[in-house]
């Protein structure tokens, strides 16, 4: 019976140690980012693509003051509640003392300078699929703004979803950095593709997820519940949004739909963003939509 006894154990810390080894942070290799110099005036592009001071501009900023990446904005989920941190170069309360490897691991890892797991209300399984040289840009881009000494507010989680380490079996599930819509495309809609897929990270809201949280992509872009519980995100294939695409291209630039409504809600930041980009992105864009599956 004891030598049953060691061996069972054996095996119990061996499957355990595997799993430990299959759940902990991934961060990427080291030299990732290595022989990359950012730009900052093309990082402040990708800035806008991927709309940072969207969640990370403090609650009700507005103009000048969305730039600084402050924090504190509230996304209520049915998992609780997540609070955007202090992004701002402030060196004790934002990061300002963060690596550009320490940035492209939370952006395309979900991992923490620490070596601890972000929860995935950062969308780092989008951001993953971005190309490198944009992610130093970027990151040399938030350095140039003002830094903020706020702290971070803790995330309003309950058991056992405040238990950090489960999100590693998380990230097993849902890791998908491919993109989604594959086969023949033109250069622009591959432009759009790299936009929507990865830096605007659309399908976040506009794909229905699991019971786990985990995006359903067979049903890529169908439109979801909106996390907050009220009201529905819209479904933008082709199933559904039969608008052309100057018309897509009108809305993503003045928020102004076809029959003269105008976006709402989380929209109206993301209009704010898309016309900040070259018209040839949102272009690109409509491009993209147009070539998503159809999905009911």
């Amino acid at each position: 019976m004891p030598r049953l006894l060691s061996i069972a154990l054996g095996a119990a810390l061996l499957c355990g140690g595997a799993a430990w080894v299959m759940i902990r942070p991934q961060p990427l290799a080291a030299d990732h980012y290595a022989g990359l110099t950012g730009d900052p005036a093309r990082g402040e592009g990708v800035f806008h693509a991927t709309g940072c001071a969207s969640c990370h501009a403090a609650p009700g900023a507005s103009g000048e003051a969305k730039l600084i990446l402050a924090g504190g904005q509230a996304f209520p989920s049915e998992f609780g509640t997540f609070l955007a941190p202090n992004i701002s170069p402030d060196p004790q309360q934002g990061i300002g003392g963060w690596s550009v490897s320490d940035f492209g691991n939370a952006l395309q890892r979900g991992v923490s300078p620490e070596g601890a797991h972000y929860y995935p209300a950062l969308p780092y399984w989008s951001y993953a699929r971005m190309e490198a040289q944009d992610v130093v840009d970027l990151y040399s881009y938030v350095q140039t703004l003002p830094p903020d000494a706020t702290p971070s507010q803790p995330h309003q989680i309950g058991f056992p979803f405040n238990i950090r380490a489960l999100l590693g079996g998380w990230k097993l599930l849902n890791r998908n950095t491919d993109f989604v819509v594959q086969g023949d495309l033109t250069e622009a809609e591959t432009r759009g593709r790299y936009l929507v897929e990865a830096m605007a990270h659309c399908g976040e809201c506009h794909t229905p997820r699991d019971a786990l949280g985990g995006l359903d992509t067979s049903r890529w872009l169908a439109g979801a519940p909106n996390p907050s519980g009220q009201g529905t995100i819209p479904n933008i294939t082709p199933a559904a949004l039969d608008w052309s695409e100057g018309e897509i291209v009108a809305y993503l630039t003045s928020g102004f739909t076809p029959d003269y409504d105008s976006a709402g809600g989380h929209m109206v930041p993301v209009i704010e963003n898309m016309a900040q980009l070259p018209e040839s992105d949102r272009a690109a864009i409509a491009a993209y939509l147009k070539k998503v599956p159809a999905a009911n």
